[in-house]
């Protein structure tokens, strides 16, 4: 036993028995994990939750060889022994972590899983010194190499051609809902929006720390008011733009984002250039929201730059002359 670790085993004092016992249950909660990822993508990703399908069949496979191996040398009681009982074993996310995860990423954590079991048995039977326990070691490691392969070749099966590229679309669209979209209306409202009120208060007080106060006030507000506005507008259930917590952070921190772009220089001292820099700032901001609508939303650039830059330059003017007069 491990001091201060009562609960938890070593694995060098694990029985062949124990070690074996250790990877039925490990294969049973991987077959449980694939299981969960297919339901989670099954709606939107058919032929993905296949493949997770068939990696959970495989696992089930691999499960029962276990299983036929130690009623042959040890009978049929399974000691019960699981990852959280020994020290140093992989361990896995729990499937809440990774419910709201892109099809890509889950992807990855499946590779992850695999590479994860792989690398564990090999390291264990290189350090194993029973001739018996180092065959078992390696037998797994085959086993969870196996693994990979025939994830490939269910990629292969399943995502060919139109399936991988209806899916990509598909992710593409769900990402461009709930993280570009909001976030590109809470830059453009927070770089356009507190353009009269700090321009305003810049030419009004020409004190720079007075109206970096004032742009910080206003970026924030602005950045929390959008953020609970767009979580509170759409729970996304039937518009399909997913999560409205992750939509309202992105529209709250992309707001405060775009106000705090042109407020911060004002924490320089001299007034004008504070100013000219804040002006530049202004400039680069409202191009990227061009370049961003361009990319994302399929907007020609020339004339979301056109629309951006025409109201931003109108907030800016009326801000000037406001704080001027």
């Amino acid at each position: 036993m491990i001091p201060g670790f009562s609960q938890r085993r070593r694995f060098s004092d694990l029985s062949e028995q124990e070690v074996l016992a250790l990877s039925i249950s490990s294969e049973e909660d991987d077959a449980r994990i694939y299981r969960s990822y297919a339901e989670q993508l099954r709606a939107e990703f058919p032929d993905s939750a296949k493949v997770f399908d068939g990696m959970a069949a495989e696992e089930d496979e691999h499960r029962r060889r276990l299983i036929e191996l130690h009623e042959a040398r040890f009978g049929p009681v399974i000691p019960l022994i699981r990852r959280e009982h020994v020290s140093g074993f992989y361990a896995r996310r729990p499937i809440w972590l990774v419910q709201n995860l892109g099809l890509e990423r889950i992807r990855e954590e499946a590779e992850v899983m695999e590479r994860d079991a792989q690398r564990f048995y090999e390291l264990a039977a290189a350090n194993s010194s029973d001739a018996a326990t180092r065959k078992l070691l390696g037998d797994l490691a085959a086993a969870e190499a196996g693994h990979s392969e025939t994830a490939d070749t269910l990629i292969d099966t399943h995502l060919h051609g139109e399936a991988r590229d209806r899916e990509e679309l598909t992710a593409h669209r769900k990402f461009v809902l709930t993280w570009v979209q909001p976030g590109l209306a809470g830059l453009m409202d927070g770089s356009v929006s507190t353009l009269a009120p700090i321009f305003a208060t810049a030419f009004a007080t020409q004190d720079t720390w007075t109206t970096f106060l004032v742009g910080l006030a206003a970026s924030i507000g602005a950045g929390i008011s959008m953020g609970f506005t767009e979580a509170a507008s759409d729970d996304g259930e039937i518009s399909g733009r997913g999560s409205p917590l992750k939509r309202g952070v992105a529209s709250g921190v992309m707001t405060t984002i775009g106000g705090l772009g042109h407020a911060l220089p004002y924490l320089i001292p001299h007034f004008w250039t504070a100013t000219v820099i804040a002006m530049v700032v202004v400039f680069v901001e409202l191009w990227a929201i061009a370049w961003i609508q361009k990319k994302y939303m399929n907007t020609p650039f020339l004339r979301a730059a056109f629309q951006v830059v025409l109201g931003g330059a109108l907030v800016f003017a009326a801000g000037v002359l406001i704080g001027s007069g």
